[in-house]
């Protein structure tokens, strides 16, 4: 484990005992659960490993677990651009606020939502159906209530399309957390420079830029959070 996963793994190490001080149970089974641990030590890394690349296969991978978070309707409305090349970093950090971790880190993904379209739930839920998971006579049952949730409803629209992409971007992070890579996501960039710079369509929503890659050292741990008191309530 290197020096920032060991201090990231205290901070998580913390946060259990924090955690179940408050509620009185044992913090074992909690920190020493992977999924949770990966979790609670996530923090947005500032400093990359500007040497460091990540391949094809493994953004690839990223991308494919980032694919498996909820959309509704399964829509699945969302696109990611790996910018990667120097060239194409150049072309961007220009339009992201000149940060750093643009051309330092060795991926930057654009996080796109689309705009949710009722009518394309036959095509996402035919491979469900081939799979055995749904029975065919169910298509209808998304796809009516999906148009009349969607159709006509440009806000809604957009609305699904920052939930759908934020949820992928979510799966990434925690992703490159498990596999001792740094994230941050960011939403210092000019929307419509790069949304004209990288070619996305006229549906498509730049919803934020996410660097993944190695870190170096200098990363703050997890800060703390507001009590779990002060933010639920029991209804």
């Amino acid at each position: 484990m290197n020096c920032i996963s060991a201090a990231t793994a205290g901070t998580a190490t913390r946060i259990a005992a924090e955690i179940f001080g408050e509620t009185g149970k044992s913090e074992n089974a909690f920190a020493t659960n992977a999924v949770i641990e990966t979790i609670l030590s996530r923090s947005a890394a500032k400093y990359y490993d500007a040497t460091a690349t990540l391949s094809d296969d493994q953004i690839r991978d990223l991308v494919r677990i980032g694919t498996s978070a909820p959309t509704s309707f399964h829509l699945q409305n969302w696109r990611f651009v790996a910018v990667r090349s120097p060239e194409a970093k150049a072309r961007l950090r220009p339009i992201a606020w000149n940060q750093p971790a643009i051309t330092d880190a060795a991926v930057t993904f654009i996080i796109i939502g689309q705009l949710a379209d009722a009518s394309t739930v036959p095509d996402r839920l035919a491979p469900v159906v081939e799979a055995g998971i749904m029975p065919a006579r169910l298509v209808p049952d998304w796809e009516i209530p999906a148009r009349g949730l969607y159709d006509n409803q440009p806000q809604r629209q957009r609305d699904e399309a920052v939930r759908s992409a934020t949820f992928g971007a979510a799966a990434i992070i925690y992703a490159a957390r498990s596999l001792d890579l740094g994230s941050t996501p960011m939403i210092g960039f000019d929307a419509e420079a790069v949304h004209s710079e990288f070619g996305l369509a006229e549906d498509e929503v730049p919803v934020m830029l996410l660097t993944v890659g190695p870190e170096r050292a200098g990363n703050w741990p997890q800060k703390p959070r507001l009590p779990v008191a002060d933010v639920l309530d029991f209804a």
